[in-house]
Order: structure tokens, then C-alpha cells, then sequence
């Protein structure tokens, strides 16, 4: 489709190929964002440490628990809106306008500081990986860089070809994971039996610091909401969007269940914290699984495993630079970015919107070079645990429109669906929320300080995003009154202001 926009180059496109993946390709993405492999490997240690033990798996089970209930409203009002399942979009038909671009904020956010995490991550861990394999010394920072540009390049490709990439790396990591864990419960390495209550008890569930071990569990399983973002892409996204939603979910929080519980059952109950401190005092807390995997698959799993680690998180990056894409293509849409972010490039992938990201991106990497900041401690732990906190939130506010607009609107009366479980969802994700909050310093490796300043952030996005949804109100109401813009609103565009004026409702093509 070539744009009617005048303010769009004339040949060049803002729509997105239509009916390019269905329930599976959208479930790649998904689970490639929350890079099965990176959850085991890199939290695993680390949260069963801090957290509540050989009773960690529960945590997955418990989030995945919560995150369904809020799923029920989430896919709810996606059947009814006509926005194919941005969060902007779902909070404007409930709360209006102004919360709704703070939503869309809030989730910008949520999603650029948590692939810019992920870009320290892969950095560090290459990093090392190079100087063990091949014994040359590759600063953190060149090897993040390498990984902003494959990303790039990859995703101005269309979607088809990415989720077929995808497909293969993700494969990868669960084929891993789930033959150690077959092997480990039928094969008899069992060092102290299958012990079922020690990690799934209600008793197991509570011991030690379970709040440390629920934030490392919806660490984990961020993401999972992204299917919605390419409804209009999918396959009859009526169907295809909710299934995916609920498959994601099922799938994550079971699997990871799963595959923490066979490394408590391969170290034994009693023994997996010692276990986990024994391999985060060495300095490098991979060894907690690379070492599993090698006594229980072989020397060649360790090594693979370090391979297919770099490789989820390239796939985590790519999917979460596919999503960030589609924001920043709704939001020039719907009149409150740019709208030169809407273009689309031959493949119809949202390039302009991929080379902004990638700039920012790199924009928020080099501070971190140029101090010689530690990667994990600082990039990656401060901004991880500033996404989950935004992302959380955001699920709050999401939940909240859902009832508003089914009181409302009255366009689905089924009680569970459009007031129970989201009122359920609201109340259980606040409890996360707080939890989050009371041990963000755990989370984010930061000073106290430096949570405030990371946790500030949260309301202040959104609060800018109010702010601009005003400042856009205010100058289309300036057009319409024939009134010349006030001082307040002159940073907004006369362009801009028309445009607000013409759109009525953005339709299938303009919003992902």
C-alpha cells in the first residue's frame, strides 16, 4: 500500500504485510523474547541464591499463574478495539486519549531499556566466551555494537524471515534444556531423588526471600503481551493473537519450571543453594548449568550451551527490536511521534522506526563504554529491573481501562472476562509491584540512589506522555477554532495539528 499522507514521501509506504505469520511464528517471537536459555543460565544461579531456593521453580508457576488472569481481560478487549492489541490503543478505549499516550510511553520505555540490558548482556557474555575459545581479548562495548547492526540489518527484513530465524535459534535452547531435564528425572541423576514438595510445597513456596525469586520469575517471562503487537500481520487475528497470548505463558512458565527444577533435582534439594554460591563466587555464575550439562550430556553441551546462550539473546534483541518497531510505527500513526516513523521499507518492515531505535540505542550504550562501567552489574541490572517495573505498571493501567471500557460499553457481558479476572489482575499485580519496589536495589544492583532515580522514571514517562497528548488536543482544537496555536502548544506542528483534526479512527493498516 503506497501512503495517501501528504507528509509522507511520495512511493513510500507506511503498511505492514498482511496475513505474513500465524499462531507459531507469533509464538517465536514471544518466546524469543524471553530468551529461554538467557532465563536459565544467567538468573538461575543468582535466584536460587537470593531468592527462595530449591523452591525457585514455584516462582514461574506462581507469575505464570498471574499473568494468565491478566491475559483473560488483556485479549478480551483486543477482540473489541480496533487497534490490533497496542497497549496505547487499549488504554485510550478505556481511559481516554491522554492515559492512553502515556501508556504508549510507558511501554516505549519498558521495551528499549530492557533490549538495551540485553545488548550489555550479549556483549559481556561474548566477550568472555572469545577470550575462553579463542583466547583474544574483545572490549564488551565493539562486541554490543557488532549486535545493534546484525539487528538492524536483520530486522528491515520482512517478518516472515525473521521468525523463521527465529524459529531455529529457539528450537535450539529448548532442545537443550529439555533433553538434560529428561535425562536428569529418567536417567537416575537424581542426587537426592525426585522430591516433588521440596520445590512446589506451599511450604517450599514461602521459604527464604520469595519476593526476590517472584521479580527474577517476571524478569523471566517479560514480554509474553507482545503478541498483540502483530495483530496486523497474523493470520485471522481474532484467533491467532488470544491463542498465542495464552500458549506464550503456558509454555514459558512451565518450561522454565521445568528446567530450574532438574538442576535442583541434579544438585539435590539440600544442596542446590551451595551449590549456586559455590558457582557465583567463582566469578562466573554460568557454571551452575554448563557444569550440569557437561556431567549429565557430555563436554559438548557446556560448550553449546554457550553458544545457544549468545544466539537467545541475539533472537531475545531481534524480537524485542521487532516490537519497539511496531510502537514506534502505531504512535507516528495515531499522531503523537513523528510521522516520518511510520514509513515502510520494500520488505514492508518499519525501517525508519528500526534506524531510530538503533541510534538510541547506541545512544544509551556509550555512556557505559566511555566510564568503563561493569556491563552486568550497571547496564544490565539497573535497566532490567527498571523495565519489569515499568512493564508491571503498565499491565496495572492496561486492566484498569479494560474495566472502564466493558462497563462502559457494555460490548462483552461476561463477568469473568471483562470484570473479575482483570479486578483480580489489578490487585495481584499490585502485590508484584510492590514487591518489585521494596527489593528493587536486589534487582537492579543499583545504591538506593540509584533506584529512586531508575523507579522515578516510571511515573515521569508517563506523565510526558500525558503531557504531549495535551500539548496535540490543544492544537487541534486550535485548528478547528481557526485560533493560532498558544505559546504552550508551538512545538507541535501545524502538520500535525491538521492531521489530529482529519483522523477519526486509525484503521487496520496504520496500527500494529
Amino acid at each position: 500500500m503506497v501512503s495517501t499522507n501528504p507528509d509522507v514521501r511520495p512511493g513510500s509506504s507506511t503498511a505492514l504485510k498482511k496475513d505474513a505469520i500465524g499462531v507459531v511464528g507469533i509464538l517465536f517471537f514471544v518466546l524469543s523474547a524471553q530468551a529461554p536459555l538467557t532465563s536459565v543460565v544467567g538468573v538461575g544461579a543468582v535466584a536460587i541464591m537470593l531468592g527462595n531456593g530449591p523452591g525457585f521453580p514455584s516462582a514461574y508457576l506462581v507469575v505464570g499463574a498471574v499473568m494468565l488472569v491478566f491475559a483473560v481481560g488483556f485479549t478480551t478487549i483486543t477482540r473489541h478495539v480496533s487497534n490490533h492489541g497496542g497497549f496505547s490503543v487499549l488504554v485510550d478505549a478505556g481511559l481516554g486519549r491522554r492515559a492512553g499516550v502515556g501508556a504508549a510511553f510507558l511501554a516505549l520505555l519498558s521495551y528499549s531499556v530492557i533490549q538495551a540490558a540485553l545488548y550489555g548482556l550479549f556483549g559481556a557474555a561474548t566477550s568472555g566466551l572469545v577470550a575462553a575459545y579463542v583466547g583474544i581479548s574483545i572490549p564488551w562495548w565493539a562486541l554490543s555494537l557488532a549486535a545493534v547492526v546484525f539487528v538492524l540489518l536483520l530486522g528491515a527484513r520482512n517478518v516472515e524471515l525473521g521468525a523463521r530465524v527465529l524459529a531455529v535459534l529457539v528450537a535450539g535452547e529448548f532442545l537443550i534444556l529439555l533433553l538434560f531435564a529428561l535425562v536428569v528425572i529418567f536417567g537416575g541423576h537424581t542426587a537426592e531423588g525426585i522430591d516433588v514438595a521440596a520445590s512446589f510445597s506451599p511450604a517450599a513456596v514461602v521459604q527464604g526471600a520469595p519476593g526476590i525469586a517472584i521479580m527474577f520469575a517476571v524478569a523471566c517471562m517479560f514480554g509474553f503481551e507482545s503478541t498483540t503487537i502483530y495483530a496486523s500481520e497474523a493470520k485471522n487475528p481474532a484467533r491467532t493473537v488470544p491463542r498465542a497470548t495464552y500458549a506464550a505463558v503456558v509454555i514459558i512458565a512451565g518450561f522454565l519450571a521445568l528446567a530450574i527444577w532438574s538442576l535442583i533435582l541434579y544438585y539435590g534439594p539440600s544442596q542446590v543453594q551451595a551449590a549456586a554460591i559455590a558457582a557465583i563466587e567463582s566469578g562466573d555464575s554460568a557454571l551452575f548449568v554448563t557444569d550440569a550439562l557437561d556431567d549429565i550430556l557430555g563436554p559438548w553441551a557446556g560448550a553449546t550451551a554457550g553458544v545457544l546462550l549468545l544466539t537467545s539473546l541475539l533472537a531475545a534483541l531481534l524480537a524485542f527490536h521487532n516490537v519497539i518497531n511496531r510502537y514506534l510505527h502505531a504512535s507516528s500513526a495515531r499522531g503523537f511521534l513523528p510521522v516520518g516513523l511510520q514509513r515502510t521499507n520494500r520488505h514492508h518492515a518499519p525501517a525508519t522506526a528500526g534506524r531510530v531505535q538503533t541510534l538510541l540505542a547506541v545512544l544509551v550504550i556509550a555512556p557505559f563504554a566511555l566510564l568503563g562501567l561493569d556491563p552486568i552489574v550497571t547496564l544490565f541490572g539497573w535497566f532490567s529491573g527498571l523495565a519489569v517495573a515499568a512493564l508491571i505498571a503498565l499491565y496495572v493501567v492496561t486492566s484498569l481501562a479494560v474495566i472502564v471500557y466493558f462497563r462502559r460499553t457494555r460490548a462483552d457481558r461476561r463477568l469473568w472476562n471483562t470484570l473479575v479476572a482483570p479486578v483480580l489482575a489489578v490487585v495481584l499485580l499490585l502485590g508484584q509491584l510492590g514487591l518489585i519496589v521494596s527489593n528493587f536495589s536486589v534487582l537492579s544492583g543499583g545504591d538506593v540512589l540509584t533506584s529512586v532515580l531508575l523507579l522515578g522514571a516510571v511515573p515521569t514517562v508517563f506523565v510526558a506522555g500525558w503531557i504531549v497528548a495535551m500539548r496535540t488536543e490543544t492544537a487541534a482544537a486550535s485548528v478547528r477554532t481557526g485560533l493560532a496555536p498558544t505559546e504552550t502548544v508551538r512545538t507541535v506542528s501545524a502538520r500535525q495539528a491538521t492531521r489530529a483534526v482529519r483522523r477519526q479512527e486509525p484503521g487496520p493498516d496504520d496500527l500494529p
